[in-house]
């Protein structure tokens, strides 16, 4: 402990007297105070960069939210609102989206903001980001009808249309026409529109962003934020209490202590909301049953879980699609009255199926994969492992970092049962639907399980095929009564202790409303004097 607390107190002093010095500098001997915002993350954002257009993953969203704009913004509790677009016509086909731009609108390195960088994203960035490449293949023209007015034409429909536009960071066209997109320099020193700028890069310490003096909407009340890396949890949390930082995501099993102190909030939004799932390999000789899956499913406790291993944050599942969607749940998926917790019936479907108890009293080993960073996964396998052993199912855990996690899910089938955190997404077909479409090609971040269902693939398809919500709706319910008889994934538990901790010894407003996801209320948060 004394070795943590020492190694934290020096960081946190040349943090600290790095902010000095950038005051006095910004006062010009003056004495004027700069606002000085500071953040912890844990592990070095430069690592995959700070471009979401190009590359998934929790650091390039923070960054992007904060640096760049998108043509429409989307909140965390699902409310569009206008953008970079000033207002926007769908026309009621689908096949026809009218955006026109704000004016004045300059790009941080002061060049303006044109139709022309919208026509060169949908054309050539697009297609290149998660949710965009869906939509790219249903491009048929992307047309400036004047100065400042775009139309997005389709060949189809496209039901998350709107939701998935929201989801494009607008990138300027003179920074990367003619380059490699990917690899380019200004994927590490983002130049957007958005209230914020890039400041500088220390490798292994912090990244810093600074006002945007010429942000088109509200400007930012902190004049420097810091992204300092402080890697171990504990001192991550310590930091936050002392009110020596002003957020972090900490583990949650600190939460209990949040609540009890005056000044430290757990945020319940400003994030799309997260899951706890479970998923089956299909291809696993006592996992090809859907009435194993479907009996091992019921064994798990998911009560249990969000109070125990969830420390109480989490709520337990009752169904594929979560509530914030509850335009498109189906009410007859119910976890509680499908999946009863009952072992005596759950044993006999076991038996039935030809898996007996051993000798030992043991029926067969599964293999489980999990994420060790993420406690609240760590904790929940751990008592996945007690309540399956009771079912005579014994357990092989192997708990590693997310790539290596990925690997063996996804490339090399590596698992027979993984437990994994994850967010709900913008829109069920761009998040929830993508866990149970069929992933012959096993990419990340979409279905593992190997199981490819005609029906399931049709409903999806037809969610997306389509700009009637209500139809959208029901082709959704259809895939949740099917996805609830297969069972090889599964949400266990709604849970949103991954989100930021706040201190709110030196800002007030870090919890204020927000218009977009991930990006924090910066002309709403005020220094505490």
């Amino acid at each position: 402990m004394k070795t943590r607390r020492t190694r934290r107190g020096r960081l946190l002093a040349a943090l600290m007297a790095g902010m000095v010095a950038m005051s006095a500098c910004a006062g010009g001997g003056g004495g004027t105070e700069e606002n000085v915002y500071v953040y912890a993350v844990n592990g070095d954002p430069m690592t995959v960069g700070l471009n979401a257009q190009f590359v998934g993953g929790t650091y390039p969203i923070l960054f992007s939210a904060q640096l760049m704009d998108t043509l429409i913004f989307l909140s965390d509790d699902y409310k569009l609102t206008p953008g970079l677009a000033k207002e926007w016509e769908l026309s009621p086909d689908g096949l026809e989206l009218t955006l026109r731009l704000r004016e004045g609108v300059k790009w941080h390195d002061g060049r303006p903001f044109t139709a022309e960088d919208v026509k060169f994203n949908f054309e050539e960035i697009v297609p290149l980001q998660t949710y965009g490449a869906m939509l790219a293949g249903r491009i048929k023209s992307v047309d400036i009808t004047d100065p400042n007015t775009v139309v997005l034409r389709l060949k189809e429909p496209f039901g998350p249309l709107l939701e998935t536009v929201a989801q494009q960071f607008m990138l300027p066209k003179h920074i990367y026409e003619g380059t490699d997109y990917v690899t380019n320099e200004a994927n590490k020193r983002p130049i957007g529109t958005g209230p914020m700028k890039f400041g500088s890069y220390t490798s292994g310490q912090e990244v810093v962003l600074v006002k945007n003096p010429d942000y088109w909407g509200d400007k930012s009340q902190v004049d420097r934020a810091v992204f300092t890396v402080m890697a171990d949890p504990n001192s991550r949390a310590e930091a936050l209490f002392a009110g020596e930082i002003d957020g972090a995501v900490i583990d949650p099993s600190q939460q209990q202590r949040v609540q009890a102190t005056e000044h430290t909030k757990l945020l319940e939004h400003g994030q799309f909301p997260q899951m706890v799932t479970t998923m089956f390999n299909s291809e696993n000789k006592y996992l090809k049953n859907p009435d194993v899956r479907r009996a091992i499913f019921a064994a798990l406790d998911r009560a249990a879980f969000a109070q125990t291993a969830m420390s109480g944050i989490g709520k337990p599942a009752n169904g594929i699609m979560p509530p914030e969607f509850g335009w498109a749940v189906n009410p007859d998926v119910d976890f509680d009255k499908d999946f009863p917790r009952d072992l005596d019936k759950i044993n006999k479907v076991l038996d039935d199926a030809g898996f007996k108890r051993g000798p030992d009293g043991t029926r067969f080993t599964l293999k489980i994969q999990y994420i060790f960073t993420l406690t609240e996964v760590a904790a929940t396998v751990q008592m996945a492992q007690s309540m399956l052993k009771e079912i005579g199912i014994d357990t092989k855990v192997e708990g590693s970092g997310g790539a290596v996690y990925s690997d063996k899910v996804y490339k090399q089938g590596d698992y027979d049962m993984a437990f994994v955190r994850s967010t709900i997404g913008p829109d069920p077909s761009l998040g929830i639907a993508t866990w149970y479409v069929c992933n012959k090609e096993n990419k990340p971040g979409s279905n593992p399980t190997r199981v490819c269902d005609a029906e399931i693939d049709k409903a999806a398809a037809a969610a997306l095929d389509t700009a009637d919500r209500d139809k959208r709706a029901e082709a959704l319910k259809k895939m949740q009564a099917r996805a609830a008889e297969l069972m090889y994934y599964a949400p266990i538990a709604w849970f949103n202790g991954g989100f930021p901790t706040i201190s709110t010894t030196r800002w007030q407003g870090q919890d204020a409303p927000r218009v977009m996801a991930e990006r924090l209320p910066w002309h709403q948060m005020t220094p505490v004097r």
